[in-house]
């Protein structure tokens, strides 16, 4: 059986493979402590789970749901926008939910692209972006996000290209993998760099309650609906990755637009889900400060084993991760995490695998507990 060309230079992706060689040495007795993925570890809020198991137990919540989402998922979602972002959506009309924002990624570029249409990806980036615009179809064009530009794009390089295929732009604040934090400057140049070319914005926001005291949309700005949709997830934000609990903000026409592919992929989420997560869009201030306290803690200890390992790091990163630049005496992030995995035990993620503008960092995940970083700081310094 021969594959599909659409898979042509579509590798397994990174993490996938990676946790099998880690299972293979973990039964080999090594102990792995795995610091390289960003999968949290804490419990939703008990009130979302109580939620999630008294919907479960009524006899007529287990059919086919509608593939708009739930009217009460959707509200939820409008006013969780309102609060905390300051913007106006109709949950009628502008709001699509998701399983997981990872399949909106993949419906955006099955719904817009045709073969040979290009897509601006940033570079270091979520390595999904590039491979959903290829099995769509589509050619990816990077565009680098360096450390001395504050990881933002140079919209002046950017005007020097020829932009006529270019028909959408992946954009991700607070950046994945670097923590960057947005600016309104930032949010304008997106805004109207989308409306000169014709090319819509696609803002992925799942990290912005993370670390940060000032939660923002890109949808925010004066006329963002004209050329921006926005992906947002739950799976962070309140602990629930494994629930796949995703939306998609928008305009009226670009949500009617995607749910012509959704619709003919799935056949909506478990009702009990929906309702579970709408519960989890009303936890307050004091849900997001107590899960920051526990990721700041943690952010700490990784400051320290970064100083141990003698790397470079801004302490203004927002997001689930540390994002640092090796010692020059490294060729490139793989050789520091191979190492850190077979002579200590540790596995920490390589800049690399984010882009070529990432070889010479590493990115360490705040998803363990603080005795395991101090584990791991202890088997570094043996």
């Amino acid at each position: 059986m021969q594959l599909a060309k659409r898979l042509d230079g579509i590798g397994e992706y990174y993490f996938s493979q990676k946790l099998r060689e880690i299972d293979e040495l973990n039964k080999q007795g090594k102990n792995i402590i795995n610091l390289g993925i960003g999968s949290p570890d804490m419990p939703p809020h008990p009130d979302v789970i109580k939620i999630l198991q008294d919907e479960s137990a009524k006899p007529n919540v287990h059919a086919y749901q509608s593939y708009k989402g739930s009217p009460i998922l959707r509200k939820a979602i409008s006013e969780w926008y309102k609060k905390w972002y300051y913007v106006d959506l109709n949950p009628d009309t502008e709001i699509l939910p998701l399983i997981g924002s990872k399949e909106g990624i993949m419906h955006i570029c099955m719904t817009y692209l045709n073969k040979g249409d290009e897509v601006l990806v940033p570079n270091p980036g979520y390595p999904t972006y590039q491979s959903a615009v290829k099995l769509a179809g589509g050619k990816c064009v990077e565009y680098k996000l360096k450390e001395k530009n504050k990881y933002e794009p140079e919209f002046d390089k950017l005007e020097k290209k020829n932009l006529k295929k270019v028909k959408m732009m992946f954009v991700n604040y607070p950046q994945m993998p670097t923590g960057q934090l947005p600016t309104k400057e930032l949010y304008e140049k997106l805004v109207a760099f989308g409306k000169k070319h014709d090319i819509l914005v696609i803002n992925d926001n799942p990290y912005s309650f993370i670390l940060n005291e000032h939660p923002e949309s890109l949808l925010c700005m004066d006329g963002a609906k004209d050329c921006v949709i926005e992906l947002n997830s739950l799976s962070k934000s309140h602990n629930m990755a494994g629930w796949r609990v995703g939306m998609l903000c928008g305009a009226k026409e670009r949500i009617d637009e995607v749910l012509r592919f959704k619709s003919n992929m799935d056949s909506g989420m478990f009702l009990p889900v929906q309702l579970a997560a709408a519960k989890a869009l009303t936890l307050g201030k004091e849900w997001h400060d107590s899960v920051n306290a526990v990721y700041n803690a943690r952010r700490e200890k990784v400051f320290e084993l970064l100083k141990l390992l003698k790397c470079k790091y801004s302490t203004h990163q927002a997001g689930l991760f540390v994002w640092a630049r090796i010692p020059a005496k490294y060729k490139d992030g793989f050789e520091i995490s191979d190492e850190m995995l077979y002579n200590s035990n540790v596995f920490i993620t390589p800049g690399g695998i984010f882009g070529s503008a990432g070889e010479k960092y590493i990115r360490i995940s705040l998803c363990s507990p603080v005795e395991k970083f101090d584990e791991a700081i202890n088997r570094v310094k043996s």
